[in-house]
């Protein structure tokens, strides 16, 4: 019996329109199956916002009588060295008006250290010692925005030892002994003032009230 090829033919090419036509008017809108990549709209931004953190810093008031707190917008890092350094290198920035900075101008992050029991070591530049002001009160406010700083946003360090160009130090300006890893300090510290009045620079910013 003579097979009707011709018949198999005309099955073959209806069936493959008959399928174009449906792909054609399926909606541009669908959602990704579970083997796609989204991308754009929701899911890029949750990207964007799972690479930043808050960071809290410790500033000086306005009236150079207290540390106040101030959440700044810095990288996420997984490895808490690299974090420690990016806080610290946030809170060496400059604050915004009319919070002052607690650290001398012109202080750098020389290199940080983390131990396995939670002591970190920040070498800072001579600068720290060189500009400072000298004044006790000024100094603990130093001291201790670095030590609040790391321990405060860190739990993988307890403690925080300041270094001088690589060198260990007694004190920077002759009343905090800096002989051993210091732990956090909030003695200090005050709540912040208002948003409103503080002039932003480069950092995405805001305040973050703390209460005394």
């Amino acid at each position: 019996m003579k097979r009707p090829y011709w018949l198999y033919s005309l099955i073959g090419v209806t069936a493959f329109i008959a399928g174009w036509i449906m792909f054609a008017e399926l909606p541009a809108g669908r959602p990704p199956s579970s083997g796609e990549m989204a991308v754009g709209g929701t899911t890029t931004n949750q990207v964007a916002n799972d690479g930043l953190t808050e960071a809290t810093l410790f500033y000086t008031s306005d009236d150079g009588m207290r540390l106040v707190e101030f959440s700044r917008t810095i990288e996420r890092l997984p490895e808490p060295t690299a974090q420690a350094r990016a806080i610290l290198e946030a809170q060496l920035a400059q604050p915004p008006a009319p919070l002052l900075s607690p650290i001398p101008a012109g202080t750098r992050l020389l290199a940080i250290y983390v131990t396995e029991r939670g002591d970190a070591f920040v070498d800072l530049s001579e600068e720290i010692t060189t500009g400072h002001s000298g004044g006790s009160l000024d100094e603990l406010f130093t001291v201790y925005a670095i030590v609040n700083a790391l321990t405060s946003n860190l739990s993988a360090i307890n403690a925080v030892q300041i270094l001088v160009s690589g060198r260990e130090v007694d004190t920077l300006a002759g009343h905090v002994d800096l002989r051993r890893p210091l732990e956090a300090d909030l003695s200090w510290v005050a709540q912040p003032i208002a948003k409103s009045t503080l002039q932003f620079n480069h950092y995405s910013e805001s305040a973050k009230p703390r209460s005394v």
